[in-house]
């Protein structure tokens, strides 16, 4: 027993050969789209005004402690040694960059009017080739700088409506300039140098080398605004965890701005460093000599009361048990004084859950544990001993005590008056004026490349996937329509049937008269012999030809066939009942009047209407006739089918051109008379949804179509071509 295994393709699977086909199908306009994306990747990287990066790297060393033991405390807790973290934030805080801002006048915006799209280029060439010196008008357009324009304005003071607002600054002649706002209206004269006041501005203008009738857009920007667009525009990163270093960097057109600005910045955050440090090391100091006063009445207290307790007891000594627990107790008692210090500098920065204020807490609680079994041990001694052990601890305890507050007074003393802080510039601010940051034409053109590429394949299939007609005449079949031929394009039909769809010259234009070897004709040919089968048990002789929609070309077929049929000896008659916008007179090189219209009207008789077509012995003609007001209740009328009555006897094929189905109702009223009905599809036009909808109105109607006729179909590499048709041309004699 042999088993049979079928493969079918599922909806969701991947097609390559389709894909592949589709791709090849469309290379050129692909190739086409990549191409401009090219060119304008590559105008793009000459044009585009170039940005420079200025850069700088700034050091942070870990700051000293303020009391003792608190960089082993720091150590112990696993803190970083780095502050970089906390120093990137203060170096783009507000209120560095709003000072550069003030300084440098960033929130004061000039920029000389160009030409559009070459105006900088133009600019920045003759800057480069004659540094220093003015360009001259070209093509008599002064309102444009040309190179080498120049304007630094040194205050501009505007009302808080006018913020952000931009203003046209005109350059006049001896130094002079006019401002005026958007709308073209004069908001003061001026003079380089001189302050001006009027209509609530405040101006200076410190420099303006231009041509007279020079334009520069001006405007006053809100501070806070520039603070948040330049805290933005600086990029600080610590380089390397725990490093320490902080790369600066800093985006803009002007490169020596570029510099200043980040000089300015990396300045202005060294001298707030240095201050704070200052300043901290002001309040740790005033901290200690608050508690020595302290210490100091302690240690007398204490050593009072030592000499009193010796003179008492007359000169007692401790004995080498006491003196040991003395030195222990000593000992924890100095940590522990040093600790109380620590926390209460520790006190002064952090809350109680920081990591730092809990481990002091920690090492104080311990301590104090170590102390109470050292206490214990003492009770243990004649009370003489415990007493002599008790005021030794008090005094060497306050001594050692008030000793390293003083060493530490003069520490903080020292780090006070130096005023040197734990940041400092290694690398001062530079722009590398060889090598603009931005455009870079390794980046920039294949960047554009690529970009065309991934626009054009979108393109591609985004339209297939939305807009995508039929083509496969395997999707016509699974609506139950079968697919009696398909018509190929060949150069020669495009051009018919372009003058058909156009009507761009007079005359007759049939395929299948002027090119009776082109593939669309043998086509015709092909659809003529499945006809032959197809109306064996048709009801009568009548073939309507139709389409869903208006441009699939049922006129081109039904002028085809009727030819290639009348050659073939059989009389045809070929009817355009399209009574709307009928053109088979066109292409059969005839008139309209005179026709149908008048015909069912009752306006002409038959012989007065039917007419030959010339070159074509078996084959005649009837016209739409004039265009009536009301075209379907001509075809209901009785006339029509009487008349189709009288002519079947007299032909061997009547083809009926109609109205497309979805457009107009004629072709319902018209497949009533007719044995066989055809729908003309086109080749990536007409949609399958389309084509379904054209068969349910007719079949709702009554009218069963027979099959469909694939037109215009195109040459895939996915593989669909009107059933593999070759040229097969005559052999020359």
């Amino acid at each position: 027993m042999t088993t049979k295994q079928t493969f079918a393709t599922r909806d969701e699977d991947v097609d390559l050969r389709a894909l592949l086909g589709t791709l090849s199908d469309n290379k050129w306009l692909i190739g086409a789209i990549t191409l401009v994306f090219l060119l304008i990747s590559v105008l793009y990287a000459m044009l585009a005004t170039p940005v420079y990066q200025a850069s700088a790297s700034v050091q942070v060393e870990q700051k000293a402690p303020t009391l003792p033991g608190m960089s082993d405390l720091s150590e112990t807790l696993g803190i970083s040694t780095s502050q970089a973290t906390t120093e990137t934030q203060l170096l783009t805080s507000r209120k560095v960059i709003g000072q550069a801002i003030e300084n440098l006048k960033l929130d004061i915006g000039a920029s000389p009017k160009r030409f559009p799209l070459i105006g900088s280029y133009l600019a920045r060439k003759f800057v480069a080739n004659h540094p220093g010196e003015l360009a001259s008008p070209l093509f008599g357009l002064s309102r444009y700088d040309w190179g080498g324009s120049q304007l630094d304005v040194q205050q501009l003071d505007v009302p808080a409506a006018m913020l952000d607002e931009k203003m046209l600054l005109i350059a006049g002649g001896d130094g002079t300039y006019t401002l005026q706002d958007s709308s073209g209206n004069v908001l003061l004269n001026g003079h380089i140098g001189q302050t001006v006041t009027s209509n609530g501005i405040t101006m200076q203008v410190q420099t303006l080398r231009a041509n007279p009738g020079a334009r520069f857009a001006v405007v006053r920007h809100s501070h806070m605004d520039t603070i948040a667009m330049l805290q933005k525009a600086v990029v600080a990163n610590e380089e390397g965890k725990d490093s320490g270093i902080i790369g600066v960097t800093y985006n803009n057109a002007d490169p020596m701005l570029a510099t200043n600005f980040l000089d300015q910045v990396t300045s202005l955050y060294v001298r707030q460093n240095v201050d704070r440090s200052a300043a901290e090391a002001a309040n740790s100091l005033q901290f200690v000599r608050e508690q020595l006063p302290k210490v100091k009445q302690e240690l007398e207290r204490a050593t009072q009361a030592l000499n009193a307790f010796q003179l008492k007891e007359r000169s007692v000594d401790l004995n080498m048990q006491t003196q040991s627990l003395l030195s222990q107790n000593v000992s924890i008692d100095t940590a522990l004084e040093q600790l109380h210090l620590q926390m209460a500098e520790v006190q002064r920065h952090y809350t109680p859950e920081h990591p730092e204020y809990r481990a002091v807490e920690k090492q104080i609680s311990e301590l104090e544990g170590e102390k109470g079994s050292l206490e214990h041990k003492i009770g243990l001694l004649p009370n003489t001993q415990q007493e002599l052990l008790k005021l030794n601890r008090d005094v060497q305890v306050s001594n050692q005590t008030y000793t390293n507050l003083l060493n530490q007074a003069q520490q903080l003393d020292i780090a006070r008056a130096g005023s040197v802080g734990n940041v400092r510039v290694i690398d001062q601010p530079a722009v590398n004026l060889a090598r603009p940051w931005w455009p870079r034409p390794m980046w920039v053109i294949p960047g554009g490349l690529v970009l065309g590429l991934i626009v054009a394949l979108a393109y591609i299939f985004l339209r297939q996937l939305l807009a995508r007609g039929v083509e496969d005449p395997v999707e016509i079949e699974r609506l139950g329509l079968p697919v009696y031929v398909s018509i190929p394009l060949s150069d020669t039909q495009r051009k018919v049937f372009t003058r058909q769809q156009h009507h761009r010259t007079s005359g007759r234009h049939v395929l299948a008269l002027s090119a009776p070897a082109d593939l669309a004709t043998e086509a015709m040919r092909g659809l003529r012999t499945s006809l032959h089968f197809a109306r064996l048990e048709a009801k009568n002789n009548v073939l309507m030809i139709s389409s869903p929609s208006p441009g699939a070309g049922k006129s081109f077929v039904a002028s085809n066939l009727a030819v290639v049929m009348a050659q073939a000896g059989q009389r045809v008659l070929l009817i355009d009942a399209d009574m709307r916008k009928g053109l088979l007179h066109r292409m059969l090189g005839s008139r309209p009047d005179n026709g149908l219209s008048e015909l069912i009207a009752g306006q002409a008789q038959i012989s007065d209407v039917v007419r030959p077509v010339e070159g074509v012995g078996q084959l005649m003609f009837i016209p739409r006739g004039k265009i009536p007001p009301n075209p379907s209740e001509l075809l209901m009328h009785a006339n029509f089918s009487s008349l189709l009555d009288t002519l079947r006897p007299r032909y061997d094929l009547i083809i009926v051109d109609t109205p497309p189905v979805l457009a107009v109702t004629d072709a319902a009223v018209i497949g009533h008379h007719a044995g066989t009905s055809l729908l003309v599809v086109r080749f990536g036009v007409n949609q399958i949804r389309e084509i379904a909808l054209t068969k349910q109105r007719l079949e709702q109607n009554g009218v069963m179509i027979k099959g469909a006729i694939f037109n215009l179909v195109e040459k895939r590499a996915a593989g669909y071509y009107a059933y593999a048709y070759y040229a097969y041309p005559s052999a020359k004699v």
